[in-house]
Parts: structure tokens; C-alpha cells; sequence
């Protein structure tokens, strides 16, 4: 309650610590900040309001402000003059009541405060609607006839609070203009608030709309973008392609155009109709026709490089063509006219690169010197014949081809050879050929070869060069021919090359009665035909079976030529004088110094044996060797006979020695030779040679 409030500060053991202006029976005065409605009061001149409520409240007062900024300090103390009256009796007398008790003012109003103090205040003022201050100001407004007494004050007091109320009042005034520049800074501060919030606002507004869009330019991209995505073509793509040089970046490119191509040719060909699509087809077509100049125009460079001299055509098949072989599939698709004719050129100079460099190739071997096989070294014909060597002509290199054993150019040539024994040559079959003769090597080679070794060399170089050429095909034209195609690439490309071959094949046979050489020649064309096969290389079929056709037969007429040999030795032996016609025995008295020890006829013919056994050791039973040698036995057979009736009835003994040790020679040639031929004529001969009591 507000009375408990005064009677507490009315204590003076007890200051209140929140008022700062003590209560005074007198009106209040109203601060200059607020508006005022009432006159202000007259005061004497030695006397102003601050000093009496100072003065009764007899406490020390402080305005507790800041300093303001002309440097006035508001805080004082002013000392209550003792005649003033009490704020409490002061009110006492505004309720009518009167302090009963007597003695000291002061006594009393601490009896009032302290002892008659209700427990409660149970008293209804009516207010008349006024709030505190007009109460009190009205009520004593009805003692304005009684007189006010006021503290005495001196003319220096008087100076004192008059300068510090004027330094008051200019703080305040300083106040009012701090304010004011405040609210001018809070009303600007407004305003600008409030251009801000429109300004959020609108940037609101926005945000909204460009969400909206953007989430129906996603929901539209969803739908457009894998379309747009099959169809367009990127400025890089489009510059590569009709600007920058061909290399894998650029097949990336024409892979990409090939690509969108192919969805436009798609997209055109449904029931939808597309405007982009429409105006998209003109450009790509522009772009495909000027992918295909660029591509015509590389691998014509590239088909002129393969007639360059020296070159080396696997190289630029690698590098150039396999490397790049997307765009001949692109240049197929788009333009198969343009196509078929770069095909057709490659053709063209691929089979003139072939045939030209297997000429040369051919005269640098035929510059090989050969031994001469005739008939001559038949088995049956006079051993006192001419032997010498052939040269066949020229020939050049083809690839680079490495020798592995070039023989010192400074040996002599062996002139002297046996031509109806096998002896090493069986190897040329069991070594692993890698790479052919140089034809730098065989121009100046000293060495005396036979048939089998210009035979050997071209057919190996010519079916490794064949090998890589179909292998090419297959890898540079099948992703848009059949293997029909692909042969007949290949066949127009080596079809001279092989025509080739086969003359030199015939050439090294012709007149030739060398029979292990030719058979040779026959085992290693085998050989050939395997290794094709292991490479799957099945165009090579027809060379290799053109070249059987060209031995064989040549191989027969060999074998005829020995067989007539020693019939012919045997028809020119009589019965008379068949051991001086062998020369086993000289003068008059041969007859009687014959002698049991085999003939030398026997020897060559073991060894001939031996050698044609030695090359069939897995002959099948279709191959003619078999009747060849039938026959050669047959006629030997013949002459063995016809020798041993030289002996005359009386030596019956000495014929089937004679016979006997023939046979038995034979078989020692033969030795341990495998083979289903050479168990066939091993069991023979022991049947003759035990029909005759040998042992």
C-alpha cells in the first residue's frame, strides 16, 4: 500500500533505495519534457520546491544521470531546514486526521507510523476519478487560505541551485536535441526499413516465380533432355571433324557423328513427325559428306605410300589402316560406292606391291648355285658321267628377312655331292624356319645348294606375307563383308603372285631327276599346308594344291627315270660276261675269280632306298611313293637275278651268297628307318634275303 510506502521512508533507520525524490505535501512539479496543464506555483525568493523537498526529506539526493555533455554534474546535497512540515503530517492533514498524541512532531509520527498503523487498511478513498497528484492538488487547494511557510535561503544558495537548474535545464535541452536527432535516425532508420521490406518482398515474389520455372524447366528436361541428347552434336565434335587431323581424337569424333546419324535416320522413320529433326538432317548431312571427303582423301594418300619404293607395306597396314579401320566402316555405311572403289585401289596396288616384289625376289634366288641331278646320277647309269651345278638366275628381297647361318662368302662351293643319298638334308624338315633368305644374302652366296632351298625360301616368304595380307582382310574389311569377299580380295591380290610361285616351282623341277629333292620339295609343301592350317589361312589352299600337282608328277617321272636306269644296266648284261660288265672281275679268267660280295648297284640302291624311306616315314597310303618304289624294287630285283645266273650251275652256292649279301646290305642301309613303307620293305628284303639261305 502507498501509505505503508511513505511510513517506510519516514523511517530514518530505513531509506527507501529506489526513491530519489523525497514526498512533499506540496504540488509536484511537473518536468518541461511533459506537457502542463496546471499554473505553475509562486515561490518566495528564498525558496524553491527542490530545496523543501530536499530540506524534508533530509536525505541526500542524487539526479544519479550521466554527464551531459557541457560538462554539468547534477548530483547535490541540501539540508532540510528544520521548520518544514512533514510529508506524512502534511497528509495527515489532507485525510482530516490529526496527530492526537503529544510531545515531539517527530515522536509522534513515529508512534503514527509505527504503533497505530493498522494491520490493514480497510479505508475507501474515492479518488473522484483524479489520479494522485491532482487529489493531493485539489485537496490543498481547499487551504489556500492559510499561509505557506518556506525555508529561509540565502542570495548565494539562491545562486547556487539557480546555476545548477539552468545547467539542468540546458542538459535537458541537450537531451531534446540528442532525441531528436534519435528519433530523426529512427524515423530515417524507418522509412529505410520499410524500402527494405518491400524490397524482400519482391525478391520474394521472384524467388517463388524463378522456382516455379525452374522446376518446369526440370520437369521439361526430363522429357526433352534424352531426346535433345540423341541428336545433338557438340561445336567440338563438328570443328574436329572438318578441321583437326585424323588421328584416334578424330575416329572418337566420326563415332559420335556416326552415332547421332543413325538416331536421326531412327526418329525420322516413326510416325512423329519433329521439326528440330527436319532442320537437324541438312547439317549432319554436311557434316557425314564432309567426313567422307576427308576419309577418301587419307586413305588415298595412304595407298600412294604403298608405292613408294622401298617401303614396307605391314608397316603402314598397322599404323595407317588397322589403326583407323572405323573409318572405312563409315565410309561403307554412308557412301558403299566410294567404299567398293578404296577397296578396289587397295586391291590394285596391293597386288602389284606383291608380284613386283616376289620378281625380284625370285631372280635373287635363282642366282642360287644348285647341283644338276640328271640322268646321269641315275642309279643304274655310268658313274664316269659329267657331274656339275647349275645357276639359276635372279632374285630380289621381299620383307626384311634375317638369316640365322650365312655361310663365310669366301668358302668354295662344293661341286662334288651324292645325289641319290639323303644324308642331312632330311634336316630342312625338322628345323623351324622363321624367316626366309634376303635376297642380298642368296646374290652373293658362294655355296652350292640343292632344289629344295630356292623352294624352301620363296614358298616361306610367300606364305608369311600371305598370312599377314589375310589376316589384314579379315581385320580391315569384315566388319562390313562376308568371308566371301574377303576371298575374293585375297585371291585378286596374290592370284599373279601365286602364278608366280608355282613357275618357279616349275622351273626348279623341270628336267630335274633330283627324286629326294623333289620329294623333298613335297614334304615341305606339306608343311605349308599345316602351318596354313594352324593359322586358319584357308585361301592359301589352292596354291598349296597347285604346287602338289606340279611335284608329284615330277616326282614319278624321277623315279621312272632311276627304274629304266638299272633296267636298262640289266638289259646290257649277258649271261656271258655279267661279271666283267659289273666289273667284278677282269681278264679271261673272271669267270673263275667270281666273287660273292655285293654289287655296287646295290649300294646306290640301298641308299636311294633309304633316303625316299627316310621322307616317308608318315606317308599315307594314297601317295604314289609306294607303286614308284614297287617298281624301282622290282627292276632291281630283276638285276640282282639276272647277275647271279653269272655264276653258272656249278656255282649255285656263290649266286645265293651272292643274293644273300645284297639283301643283307640293303637292310643294313636301311637300319632302323620308322615308317609303315619301310617296315613293308624291311620285311621284304628279309623274306628275300631268307629265301636265299642268308643269315
Amino acid at each position: 500500500m502507498w501509505l505503508e510506502r511513505l511510513s517506510g521512508q519516514s523511517t530514518p533507520s530505513a531509506p527507501s533505495s529506489t526513491q530519489t525524490r523525497s514526498y512533499s505535501p506540496a504540488p509536484r512539479r511537473s518536468s518541461h519534457l511533459a506537457p502542463n496543464n496546471n499554473p505553475r506555483p509562486t515561490y518566495n525568493a528564498r525558496t524553491s520546491s527542490l530545496g523543501l523537498v530536499s530540506r524534508a526529506n533530509s536525505s541526500t539526493t542524487s539526479l544519479n544521470s550521466p554527464q551531459l555533455a557541457n560538462g554539468s554534474s547534477l548530483r547535490q546535497e541540501i539540508t532540510a531546514p528544520s521548520d518544514i512540515v512533514h510529508p506524512l503530517d502534511a497528509l495527515a492533514i489532507l485525510l482530516g486526521k490529526k496527530n492526537d498524541k503529544g510531545g515531539d512532531g517527530q515522536e509522534g509520527r513515529e508512534n503514527v507510523a509505527l504503533d497505530q498503523r493498522p494491520a490493514s487498511l480497510e479505508v475507501d478513498i474515492d479518488f473522484e476519478g483524479l489520479n494522485l497528484d491532482a487529489f493531493a492538488r485539489d485537496a490543498g487547494q481547499e487551504n489556500v487560505g492559510e499561509p505557506r511557510r518556506y525555508a529561509n535561503q540565502t542570495v548565494e544558495e539562491y545562486e547556487v541551485e539557480k546555476n545548477k537548474l539552468e545547467d539542468l535545464h540546458k542538459s535537458i535541452l541537450a537531451c531534446d536535441d540528442v532525441l531528436k536527432s534519435v528519433q530523426n535516425s529512427l524515423t530515417s532508420f524507418q522509412q529505410d526499413l520499410g524500402a527494405v521490406s518491400a524490397e524482400i518482398e519482391t525478391l520474394q515474389a521472384r524467388s517463388t516465380a524463378m522456382n516455379t520455372r525452374l522446376e518446369n524447366r526440370k520437369v521439361v528436361e526430363n522429357l526433352l533432355g534424352p531426346a535433345i541428347e540423341e541428336v545433338a552434336i557438340s561445336p567440338e565434335v563438328v570443328i574436329t571433324i572438318s578441321e583437326g587431323p585424323i588421328d584416334l581424337a578424330w575416329v572418337k569424333a566420326l563415332e559420335e557423328l556416326d552415332k547421332r546419324s543413325v538416331m536421326v535416320n531412327r526418329t525420322s522413320q516413326t510416325s512423329t513427325k519433329s521439326l528440330a529433326i527436319s532442320d537437324l538432317r541438312p547439317l549432319l548431312n554436311d557434316l557425314t559428306n564432309k567426313a567422307i571427303e576427308r576419309i577418301r582423301d587419307y586413305f588415298v594418300s595412304q595407298i600412294k605410300a604403298l608405292r613408294s619404293p622401298s617401303i614396307n607395306a605391314q608397316i603402314i597396314q598397322q599404323q595407317s589402316f588397322i589403326r583407323y579401320k572405323e573409318l572405312y566402316g563409315f565410309l561403307t555405311r554412308h557412301h558403299p560406292v566410294l567404299g567398293e572403289e578404296i577397296a578396289q585401289a587397295y586391291i590394285n596396288t596391293m597386288r602389284w606391291y606383291y608380284f613386283s616384289n616376289f620378281t625380284r625376289y625370285r631372280h635373287s634366288l635363282e642366282k642360287l648355285s644348285l647341283f644338276v641331278v640328271d640322268r646321269n646320277d641315275a642309279i643304274g647309269a655310268d658313274q664316269t658321267a659329267h657331274r656339275g651345278k647349275i645357276s639359276i638366275r635372279d632374285q630380289p628381297q621381299y620383307w626384311d628377312f634375317n638369316l640365322q647361318e650365312a655361310a663365310p662368302a669366301n668358302k668354295p662351293s662344293q661341286t662334288s655331292h651324292d645325289a641319290l643319298a639323303i644324308g642331312r638334308r632330311a634336316e630342312v624338315l625338322r628345323q623351324s624356319h622363321h624367316a626366309a633368305l634376303p635376297s642380298h644374302i642368296a646374290e652373293d652366296s658362294k655355296h652350292t645348294h640343292y632344289v629344295e632351298t630356292p623352294f624352301l625360301h620363296f614358298n616361306l616368304a610367300l606364305i608369311d606375307n600371305a598370312t599377314a595380307e589375310y589376316s589384314f582382310i579379315a581385320n580391315f574389311f569384315s566388319p562390313t563383308v562376308g568371308f566371301q569377299t574377303i576371298s575374293r580380295h585375297f585371291s585378286a591380290i596374290f592370284s599373279q603372285t601365286f602364278s608366280l610361285g608355282h613357275a618357279f616351282t616349275k622351273s626348279l623341277v623341270e628336267g630335274s631327276d633330283d627324286c629326294l629333292g623333289i620329294l623333298l620339295c613335297v614334304r615341305l609343301n606339306q608343311h605349308f599346308a599345316f602351318e596354313l592350317q594352324r593359322r586358319k589361312i584357308p585361301v592359301v589352299d589352292g596354291y598349296i594344291n597347285g604346287t602338289n600337282m606340279l611335284l608329284w608328277p615330277r616326282f614319278q617321272l624321277a623315279m621312272d627315270v632311276h627304274a629304266e636306269s638299272i633296267k636298262r644296266a640289266t638289259s646290257a648284261i649277258s649271261t656271258r660276261g655279267a661279271v666283267s660288265a659289273l666289273g667284278l672281275s677282269n681278264g679271261a679268267d673272271a669267270a673263275s675269280k667270281q666273287s660273292s660280295a655285293p654289287h655296287m648297284l646295290t649300294q646306290r640302291f640301298g641308299q636311294f632306298l633309304q633316303g625316299i624311306l627316310t621322307l616317308s616315314r608318315d606317308a599315307g597310303d594314297d601317295e604314289p611313293v609306294g607303286n614308284s618304289l614297287g617298281r624301282l624294287r622290282g627292276e632291281f630285283e630283276a638285276f640282282l637275278t639276272k647277275v647271279g645266273k653269272g655264276f653258272g650251275s656249278a656255282g649255285e652256292r656263290k649266286r645265293e651268297r651272292f643274293l644273300a649279301n645284297n639283301y643283307s646290305l640293303i637292310l643294313t642301309i636301311m637300319g632302323d628307318t620308322g615308317g609303315k613303307l619301310a617296315a613293308d620293305m624291311r620285311e621284304h628284303f628279309e623274306s628275300l634275303r631268307d629265301g636265299v639261305g642268308g643269315i
